[in-house]
């Protein structure tokens, strides 16, 4: 078995660790935050809430520190990049067992979403060298015109529990490239990792004598990301969560006319046609429904299955849940850890029995485990359950392995019952028909950021843009020209003649 207190101290992680951080200064006057881990119940590591003066300054560091930043060549900021991608290399193993040990999903998930920061690293290296504008002719004799883009200041990153470290570093490290510094509210619910991350960056930081401030780190619940929201020396917050928070950040953003990108709530759809092949989807299915124990945007919520083979896979994927183990993350033979607390599982309960009085049939039986192994009381069975597109409790996204089922006749009605949602983030097509799949993916098929085909409705490669419509917020992170966000865009103007022709033939005769 992993010795994850091992893992803690590679990482400078200690009981107590200061939640609020510019780089070389670390503060802790705020109330402690405790942490423990849902896969046995242990105490982590304690942060501290920031407070409004620790906020003041970091804020202050941070905008002293885009001052110079911001005046680096792009290709040397992808150089500290590059070089934070090769610590992640380092700390790979130490951070992925954090993960997954503060966050509850499989080790191999944890391993997979610090592969995903080095890959983003890579990415934005490569995009350094390529922050490009537009060069267009002038409709005036002896005048040049170009677009370029500057960077666009302090960032605001508020990022969820599930996805703990990856989806901070799919913002910083596109920001930072762009010549942005970054501020960090990480979920209360998984702070320690945001801590690790800081440690890290610090190292970079000081071998390369960077300014304070380019990468900072808060700590708390929604009354410290509001002093984010309503700051308008923040000109982007980049938020992920639930739709709810969504809608709060966005309308506050909007209220002070900054940017705001979002990362809402999903409730994403397989449609399986008679052409399927049922090997292929019913790994897909069953991924993209227990992984992460059901807590990701891009979790699997519905199959939308032809009523031709319906029964079929009803029978395989009903057969493959009793093969599932259910335990603790860090081992490797376990497919499904823990939700994230007893909130998280009350949830879980409560849109069982929500499911049930809609009329629901109970195909896979849930509940919550109990016995050695299970004493965080955080482990729970997964569930799939037969009900209609319509049923409230499946219009709503669940943040738990809770898989609605249901038939379809045509592939017209499939698509509206995958778009008869108000997410709209991922989405998939399991069929070997050319048509079939051409339909799903064309203006008149799915509505979803994300539309796949013969692959499961969650994960995701950085050199796509990752986002959805809808209540999902509209946001694009990662690869792409996802990048554009983070910089402000400027068109230039240059006379190069002795003479001012004004546009539109207007003279001034003076």
């Amino acid at each position: 078995m992993i010795d994850i207190k091992n893992s803690l101290d590679i990482l400078g992680i200690k009981e107590t660790n200061h939640g609020t951080s510019t780089g070389q200064q670390s503060f802790g006057g705020g109330k402690e935050i405790s942490s423990y881990s849902p896969v046995d119940g242990s105490l982590i590591g304690r942060v501290t809430t920031t407070t409004p003066e620790e906020y003041e300054k970091v804020i202050q560091s941070a905008t002293t520190a885009f001052k110079e930043w911001r005046l680096r060549p792009a290709p040397q900021r992808g150089e500290i990049v590059r070089q934070y991608g090769e610590k992640l290399r380092e700390y790979k193993q130490a951070l992925g067992e954090l993960v997954s040990y503060e966050m509850g999903k499989s080790l191999q998930e944890g391993l997979g979403e610090v592969q995903e920061m080095i890959d983003i690293c890579d990415f934005a290296v490569g995009l350094s060298r390529q922050l490009y504008g537009l060069s267009m002719h002038s409709e005036r004799p002896g005048h040049r015109m170009y677009e370029q883009y500057h960077p666009l200041g302090v960032v605001g990153i508020i990022s969820a529990f599930n996805f703990p470290v990856a989806v901070w570093n799919w913002n910083t490290a596109l920001a930072w490239v762009c010549g942005d510094t970054c501020v960090w509210k990480a979920s209360e619910k998984s702070p320690i990792c945001a801590v690790a991350c800081q440690n890290i960056w610090n190292e970079v930081a000081k071998e390369n004598n960077l300014p304070e401030g380019v990468s900072c780190i808060i700590n708390g619940d929604y009354v410290v990301g509001e002093m984010m929201t309503v700051d308008d020396r923040l000109p982007l917050i980049s938020a992920t969560g639930s739709t709810k928070m969504g809608r709060i950040v966005g309308s506050k953003v909007a209220g002070r006319f900054g940017k705001s990108l979002l990362e809402l709530g999903g409730n994403n759809a397989i449609i399986i046609t008679p052409e399927a092949d049922l090997e292929v989807t019913i790994v897909g299915a069953l991924f993209g429904a227990v992984g992460t124990c059901g807590q990701r945007c891009t979790s699997t919520r519905r199959l939308i299955i032809h009523d031709s083979v319906y029964e079929e896979v009803k029978s395989k994927l009903a057969s493959a849940y009793k093969q599932l183990k259910i335990g603790n993350p860090l081992d490797e033979s376990n497919h499904v850890g823990p939700l994230i607390d007893k909130d998280a599982v009350n949830m879980y309960l409560k849109a069982i029995e929500k499911a049930k009085e809609e009329g629901g049939n109970v195909l896979v039986e849930g509940g919550v485990l109990e016995g050695e192994g299970y004493e965080s009381g955080c482990y729970v069975n997964p569930v799939i359950i037969e009900a209609k597109n319509h049923f409230e409790i499946v219009q709503d996204e669940t943040f738990a392995p809770i898989l609605y089922i249901m038939k379809y006749s045509k592939l017209e009605e499939a698509i509206d019952m995958q778009n008869g949602v108000k997410q709209g983030l991922s989405s998939s097509i399991m069929t070997s028909n050319l048509r079939e799949a051409e339909m799903f993916l064309s203006a008149a098929g799915s509505d979803c950021g994300i539309a796949n085909v013969n692959i499961g409705t969650s994960g995701a490669e950085i050199g796509g843009a990752f986002g959805g419509e809808k209540e999902t917020g509209g946001g694009r992170e990662s690869g792409s020209d996802a990048w554009k966000i983070y910089m402000r865009r400027q068109t230039n103007t240059i006379n190069y003649t002795k003479e001012l022709p004004l546009a539109q033939g207007i003279k001034f005769d003076l």
